[in-house]
């Protein structure tokens, strides 16, 4: 039973709406499997818009901003699992069971709090745990915004087309903040 504030469940809904408007033009390589979906904090929005409805299983922090995503995100199809490989291992070990099992799992790789650009060690130790490849994406924008946080979150305008390009990340040459 969902026991989020109507606020946010209303708030999460038009969320939803408004990504399902996102032109998401996915460019990925002939190998494509399943495996880690590494995302930078920053492009949360056109992620989540662009493999939406899929079945992939994310990792959500348990903040108040999290509960927002949780709930807009439960509503294009993924599978939520709460917490951050930040405070331990356990809530990264829930999805390395969907993993194995053959399933896309998604997580920002430079957590819910930065810094930006930095990968930490959860989504490495998936991809390694599980023997299945980490994937990173780099979006092209069209029409967009940048909010000055500390990930310089981006927010595409509804209806604009963005261009996401997947490539393998090589989990050896990575160093974990």
């Amino acid at each position: 039973m969902n026991k989020a504030p109507w606020k946010i469940k209303l708030g999460a809904s038009l969320a939803a709406i408004w990504m399902r408007t996102l032109r998401i033009r996915v460019h990925s390589p002939a190998d494509f499997r399943p495996g880690v979906l590494g995302l930078w904090h920053q492009d949360l929005l056109a992620s989540t818009a662009a493999f939406k409805d899929r079945g992939v299983h994310i990792l959500v922090s348990e903040s108040d901003d999290g509960e927002f995503f949780a709930e807009a995100a439960q509503k294009l199809g993924y599978t939520i699992t709460r917490g951050s490989d930040t405070h331990g291992a356990t809530n990264v070990r829930h999805i390395l069971k969907a993993l194995k099992a053959g399933t896309f799992v998604g997580m920002a790789l430079d957590g819910p709090h930065g810094p930006d650009h930095q990968v930490k060690p959860g989504s490495v130790w998936l991809s390694k745990s599980s023997d299945t490849p980490l994937w990173i994406f780099e979006f092209k924008y069209g029409m967009h915004f940048k909010l000055k946080s500390w990930d310089k979150f981006i927010i595409p305008l509804p209806l604009s087309t963005i261009d996401l390009e997947i490539k393998y990340l090589l989990t050896e040459q990575i160093q974990p903040k």
